[in-house]
């Protein structure tokens, strides 16, 4: 077998492969002598028939299930020679396939980047730090409040923070993508729910008023097919509701769960809520700026083949979403939107799975129990629950390597230069925009 490589770019490379006819030959011939034990012709007893028949019905079909084989092999072999690691299939091309010819063939492929990592005492972290305020509990109780507002009509212009009831239509140059008018839409404005502007046109409305107004959808807008398109929106407002906030007392305390009305109970909960959802942000967070650094100090060229993978699976997620609601998805058009994330997520999983190989790190199966305990508390039978995550492969691999990721943080944390970065839990519990996500 004669191999030669081209490197096509940076990470593609051009295998070319000749088998020569005497390799084929053998192993048709050998598979023919097997199948002429097995076969029977008419006039010829079981296993009796002449060679040449055998070959004359099956020849073309075993060379070609030997070709086959012969491609997949010799293409393992000869990447293995040379020592490179392809990344996904290759593109095979055959050049020479007739009988007395042998075979050749090229394979156009992309290969993993070599690269080597930044060491880790150079890496810059800001990690973040929060103590939970008293003035964080009442913004937390404002928000509660707000959430059991009293409503009732009022006969007078929109103010920001009215209730109003709409019916609308929305419509680009694609058609209507509201499937219609939608009746009853509950819009509080200044809550931001509707997209820039929105909420803004409708300040000084009356009830039983109708707006017709032009807005554009923000580029990184959540649907891909409606992203950065102008709109028009047809609007009648139905009802204009103003708020007034309960009292913190003992019925508003039975409102969110607390049978007995304890205020102070109540209060106490809301605080321990706090300190787990603090818990969980400075995490994140934390996890968030080592991944930052990471990226930060190691630029590598990634693959194409492992970014149109990754952009499959992440449309994947919105297609059956889009489907679930009847919705139309532009595949083309996401991929485009979300083609940085996706090299984003590709270039972390490189290096994640460097340091994991330099390291020689391997999933703590404690961490692992815990954070299954951690999860199962949350079902009525928690041991069932974590009986069913040992017992699903898919579910507990996504534990595992969220475990080995935080066991990666753990080590550059260790080992990078540290600094605490103060944050309020306003800003560390605050959703990110859609600009933000990945």
């Amino acid at each position: 077998m004669q191999v030669s490589v081209e490197t096509t770019s940076e990470l593609s490379r051009r295998v070319t492969v000749q088998v020569p006819e005497e390799t084929i030959q053998e192993k048709v011939m050998a598979r023919l002598q097997a199948l002429a034990r097995e076969t029977r012709l008419d006039g010829f007893r079981p296993g009796k028939a002449p060679q040449h028949l055998i070959k004359r019905r099956y020849g073309q079909r075993i060379r070609e299930e030997v070709l086959a084989e012969l491609i997949q092999s010799s293409f393992y072999d000869a990447v293995k020679g040379e020592n490179l690691k392809p990344v996904g299939g290759p593109d095979i091309k055959a050049q020479e396939t007739a009988e007395g010819k042998g075979l050749a063939y090229e394979a156009n492929f992309e290969v993993y980047p070599e690269f080597r990592l930044a060491p880790l005492d150079v890496l810059e972290v800001k990690k973040p730090v929060c103590l939970i305020t008293d003035a964080d509990v009442e913004t937390v109780i404002s928000r509660l409040r707000a959430q059991k507002k009293n409503w009732h009509s009022v006969d007078r212009a929109a103010q920001p923070g009215d209730r109003l009831t709409l019916g609308f239509e929305g419509r680009t140059e694609d058609g209507s993508f509201t499937d219609g008018k939608v009746e009853t839409l509950a819009v509080i404005l200044g809550s931001s729910e509707m997209i820039p502007g929105f909420e803004d046109k409708l300040v000084g409305a009356v009830a039983g008023q109708q707006l017709v107004f032009e807005l554009p959808f923000p580029k990184t807008y959540g649907n891909p097919s409606l992203a950065g398109k102008n709109a028009e929106f047809s609007v009648n407002v139905v009802n204009i509701e103003e708020g007034s906030l309960p009292a913190v007392d003992g019925e508003f305390a039975k409102s969110y769960g607390i049978e007995d009305g304890d205020v102070e109970r109540f209060l106490s909960e809301i605080r321990e809520n706090m300190e787990r959802e603090l818990s969980h942000a400075l995490h994140s967070k934390t996890k968030e700026a080592v991944m930052e650094a990471l990226l930060a100090n190691n630029v590598l060229t990634v693959p194409k083949v492992l970014v149109e993978q990754e952009l499959h699976r992440m449309a994947h997620r919105y297609i059956e979403a889009t489907k679930a609601n009847s919705q139309s998805f532009d595949e083309n058009a996401f991929k485009e939107q979300a083609g940085a994330a996706a090299k984003r997520r590709v270039t972390l999983g490189l290096i994640l799975a460097e340091l994991v190989r330099e390291n020689h790190l391997e999933v703590d199966k404690k961490r692992v129990r815990e954070n299954i305990e951690q999860l199962a508390m949350s079902f009525q039978q928690p041991e069932e629950a974590i009986n069913w995550y040992y017992s699903q492969p898919e579910q507990l691999g996504h534990i595992e390597t969220a475990v080995l990721e935080d066991q990666v943080v753990d080590l550059v944390l260790a080992k990078a230069k540290v600094s605490e970065q103060k944050l309020s839990f306003e800003e560390l519990t605050r959703p990110a925009s859609a600009s933000e996500h990945d």
